[in-house]
């Protein structure tokens, strides 16, 4: 009988502390396909919450049926064995014909040195042969993500007539509020389909170099005036003035009054943040309420209502493929600032959480 082998896995032990850990894991069974991990790019914004205790899943559990968050409800514990939702691996056995030993795909399964996935039950997406598989973390998670707010801000444009990921950007002035992974992503993506113009703002001079260097529009936002230069910048008539759409990319209040500030009247705030406080600074009886404006949730488990039957996860995935091909050399450059090996991870995240390591986009590297 062929031998277990052993997973190292990342993990968080308890508040403040990451930790790697192993399991033995069966032989590959039918059905089934072997991965060694190649590369395991770390969420920041997302897994830092379970580093620093913030989660809400660590204070109630959610109901799937009422679609609410329960404080009654069993919540999730430390230590958390599983991180991570950006990983790219080599398939180096195989029991089914869906897959083939020697081809790279991207997956889901967390920071772990391997894994073994049911060819029919669990989702994958084989990159192509010319695709740096560094970029691959991108593929089956983060990029369905960004693609998904492109598609939420092309049904607030044209309903379930909405065509493509184009249709909510292309020609139109676009701010992207907070320079992390997903809103460079996401403007980098918007300037590729045609938008008129890109602004992002932020406060990091590290991560407004990226925005320059990425052919973006950079607009400081460390004196919280980013509102006020987009005004200026994009007039259209007499008291309609900002962006068309501004794409919400930062888990902060401040970031999402900035984006309403920043709208044009009867425009909309495709949110992608992820909060774990309260927002005192959003008024909703300021702009939000006199300029008519809207705000729209865009997740990665829900498309826009109406193009489910034409948009699903493979889709928006095959869609990030695209977009990477095309602009997958910019995104190496400017992005991916830190490559870490696996085994040094625990000490890296402590260090991204007190602030003494910056990177706009970590990754852990496995295998060579």
């Amino acid at each position: 009988m062929p031998e277990r082998r052993e997973i190292r896995c990342l993990g968080i032990e308890a508040r403040g502390r990451a930790f790697i850990w192993t399991y033995l894991e069966e032989p590959v069974g039918n059905g089934e396909f072997q991965l060694e991990t190649l590369y395991s790019g770390f969420s920041a914004g997302t897994e830092l919450t379970f580093f620093n205790g913030t989660n809400p899943h660590l204070r109630g559990g959610w109901n799937d049926q009422l679609g609410v968050f329960d404080p009654r409800a069993p919540a999730t514990s430390y230590p958390v064995p599983f991180l991570g939702y950006m990983e790219v691996g080599r398939v180096i056995a195989s029991r089914t014909s869906t897959v083939g030993v020697g081809e790279v795909v991207a997956m889901t399964y967390g920071h772990k040195t391997g894994h073994s996935a049911v060819a029919d039950r669990e989702f994958f997406v084989r990159l192509p042969g010319e695709l740096d598989p560094l970029l691959g973390i991108y593929a089956a998670q983060m990029g369905p993500i960004c693609a998904n707010a492109l598609l939420h801000a092309a049904a607030d444009v044209h309903g379930s007539g909405a065509l493509g990921l184009a249709d909510g950007v292309r020609g139109r002035h676009v701010l992207v509020t907070g320079a992390g992974v997903v809103g460079l992503l996401t403007g980098l993506w918007a300037r590729h389909l045609g938008a008129k113009e890109v602004a992002v703002a932020d406060a990091t001079p590290e991560r407004l170099a990226a925005v320059e260097a990425l052919g973006l529009v950079p607009v400081d936002d460390s004196e919280g005036t980013a509102w006020r230069l987009v005004k200026d910048r994009w007039p259209h008539e007499a008291a309609d003035c900002g962006a068309d759409v501004v794409f919400q990319c930062r888990a902060r209040g401040s970031a999402l009054a900035t984006a309403l500030r920043a709208l044009r009247p009867q425009g909309t705030v495709i949110d992608l943040a992820f909060y774990q406080e309260g927002l005192p600074e959003v008024r909703l009886g300021e702009e939000f309420h006199h300029n008519g404006l809207s705000i729209r949730s865009a997740q990665i488990s829900r498309v826009p209502r109406g193009l489910a039957f034409q948009w699903d996860r493979a889709r928006l995935a095959n869609e990030t493929v695209s977009f990477l091909r095309a602009c997958g050399e910019l995104v190496l450059a400017h992005l991916i600032t830190a490559v870490i090996p696996f085994e040094e991870a625990p000490a890296f995240v402590a260090s991204l959480a007190t602030r003494e390591q910056h990177a706009i986009q970590s990754v852990f590297k496995v295998a060579a």
